[in-house]
């Protein structure tokens, strides 16, 4: 399912029901004294709760039964209830002291819990494949991950620490309504419960698919704000201002009617509740002024039953609130979770070390296709030797950097291998693969950083002084020195503060600074200018010396000097040879170079 996609009806079983319990659980038992602790602090403030009701009734009783006219003004201090009055301040106060210490020994379980889940999701996200990344609408990502955390924040918190105490509350108080007065109290308040909890379930699963389409909305929103604005340059390029306002626009329409749907059946849970809570307490009231009148109850015992139903049915609301933001939380996290499901589409099976000799790489009869009815390639078969640089040229489309991707493993072949020194790659870890592999890609992306650490990326740990050489190397050193704050410069979202020919210079300097024992170059100068083009060339012809190279280009111009050059054409390599040799044949290579160099020519001319 590609993100921004309503979550299906039938969910997986891991997200029906309360099967998220199960992932969460280990991250609450890494604490699981503090959450004992935060335990007996809710046991205790509940039983503070409890008591205060009873308090105040002894003390309504106590001053209800005094007789006023016999007390004198001076002597007014004996008639004084100050052990109750000072009991109920301090019961209230350690109620509210144990639920804030609570929070305060909760609070560090449930931040690592996000940390946690939030680690794992972005740890799982890096290891899917590049066909993921692709489909993917980063906006939509980015609020769908956001939202489940905060769900799982939620969830921890409330189910917890708020649906658990109100029911055990709740069988305290109707234990001691049956234990002290008629029956009735605690039969109106059990019906009251149930008919709440009832409506509050079915009315919660009605609105639910809601609350869904409503985070659907806002992660498309989102995602459509983001694409917009990280592609600035385009709308300017084609004035098209006005034409993304008016798609963004559409979009928040969408998110305007699905909120507004969601707060009308939010309307609706809320209007039933208050009607079922209003007409108990004012049942449980005409009951209680009853038994007043005709003496089987004291003012405080009437006292003591509407605080009872205050302190009981403002949580009961509350409970209410709380099973609506567990439904949502869940629906939050369902597509996080979701996330967690999603398996790369290029398993990670590998558990041979690569034994690295000289560096041999043998494409093997492949055959590749990103779609099946669109081959990319044929039965492709080719070979770089060790040490040696291999130029793989053809025009677009033939395949050429298909041949890079599937050397990283972003894609598998569906037919041959590819092999290093006789091992096929799909036997060896992707990490330790990657890890003697080297890239400069033909579109170059750079972190909003500096240029000193995006050029440090690819060797966290090199020395300054190789730093500065590779910079040299590169012909990075012009655009250090022309920047006031030189290495230290932020190049923008994406690098887009840079050209594209400063962009490709960092990515062959970081390249250069990694030294990999097989370089790949796809289109690394095709931003370039001639005489610049020119002198990295020669800077790669430099640094390639003694390892395995290959090399993707468009212009023939820059890889003439390769140990062998091969042409490929529909996904098959048609040609191979070095450059005198293919030109002598007079076939699609010296087709391509004649084509080139009259281009060259005519440029020139003009």
């Amino acid at each position: 399912m590609k993100v921004g996609q309503s979550i299906p009806d039938e969910l997986p079983a891991r997200y029906r029901g309360w099967h998220w319990v199960k992932t969460l659980w280990p991250y609450l038992m890494e604490y699981r004294g503090r959450v004992l602790a935060a335990l007996l602090c809710l046991v205790g403030a509940k039983l503070a709760s409890v008591s205060m009701p009873f308090l105040l009734k002894y003390q309504v009783d106590y001053l209800s039964m005094a007789d006023k006219s016999a007390i004198d003004a001076a002597d007014w201090w004996l008639w004084f209830p100050l052990t109750l009055l000072v009991g109920y301040g301090a019961v209230r106060f350690m109620s509210v002291f144990a639920g804030e210490l609570r929070d305060l020994f909760f609070g560090r379980v449930t931040e690592r819990a996000m940390r946690r889940m939030a680690l794992s999701v972005f740890r799982h996200l890096h290891s899917l494949s590049l066909e993921f990344h692709l489909n993917r609408q980063t906006g939509a990502l980015q609020r769908d991950i956001e939202r489940g955390t905060n769900g799982i924040s939620f969830l921890l918190r409330f189910m917890i620490f708020n649906i658990i105490p109100t029911f055990l509350e709740l069988f305290l108080v109707v234990g001691l309504l049956l234990a002290n007065y008629p029956p009735v109290f605690a039969l109106i308040t059990a019906v009251a419960v149930v008919a709440y909890v009832a409506y509050s379930v079915k009315v919660t699963e009605w609105r639910t698919q809601y609350v869904r389409e409503a985070n659907r909305m806002d992660s498309t929103t989102h995602a459509r704000a983001l694409d917009s604005l990280l592609n600035y340059e385009t709308v300017k390029y084609f004035t098209a201002e006005q034409r993304e306002a008016d798609a963004y626009d559409d979009a928040l329409a969408k998110w305007e009617s699905a909120r507004r749907m969601n707060r009308f059946s939010l309307f609706s849970l809320n209007s039933g509740q208050a009607l079922i809570i209003s007409s108990a307490m004012a049942a449980m009231l005409l009951f209680a002024a009853y038994y007043v009148l005709i003496g089987r109850m004291t003012l405080g015992d009437f006292t003591l039953i509407n605080a009872f139903m205050f302190q009981l049915f403002l949580p009961l609301n509350f409970l209410g609130f709380v099973y609506r933001e567990i439904k949502a939380s869940m629906a939050n996290i369902e597509r996080m979770f979701e996330l967690l499901d999603e398996q790369p589409s290029v398993p990670d099976a590998g558990t041979n070390q690569l034994a690295l000799a000289g560096g041999k790489v043998e494409f093997q009869d492949l055959g590749f296709a990103y779609h099946p009815e669109r081959p990319i390639l044929r039965g492709l078969n080719l070979t770089l030797q060790p040490g040696k640089t291999l130029a793989v040229v053809g025009s677009s489309g033939a395949g050429k950097s298909t041949l890079t991707k599937l050397l990283f493993r972003f894609y598998d072949a569906q037919q041959g291998s590819i092999q290093i020194d006789g091992q096929d790659i799909r036997s060896i870890p992707q990490v330790a693969l990657r890890e003697v592999l080297g890239i400069v890609p033909q579109d170059t992306v750079l972190f909003n950083d500096t240029l000193r650490n995006n050029l440090l990326y690819a060797s966290p740990d090199a020395t300054e002084d190789q730093l500065m050489q590779v910079i040299r190397m590169a012909h990075l050193d012009a655009l250090v020195n022309d920047c006031p704050a030189g290495l230290e410069t932020v190049v923008g979202e994406r690098g887009l503060k840079l050209s594209g020919g400063e962009k490709q210079r960092i990515a062959i300097a970081r390249m250069l600074l990694k030294r990999p024992a097989i370089m790949v170059f796809d289109e690394a100068t095709s931003s370039l200018d001639s005489r610049t083009e020119r002198g990295i060339m020669a800077a790669i012809r430099e640094v390639a010396q003694g390892h395995t190279a290959l090399i993707i280009a468009h212009r023939l111009s820059t890889v003439v000097e390769a140990d062998a050059i091969a042409v490929m054409e529909q996904g098959q390599v048609v040609e191979y040879g070095t450059h005198q040799a293919l030109l002598a044949q007079n076939g699609a290579y010296a087709a391509l170079w004649q084509a080139q160099q009259e281009q060259n020519n005519h440029g020139a001319g003009e």
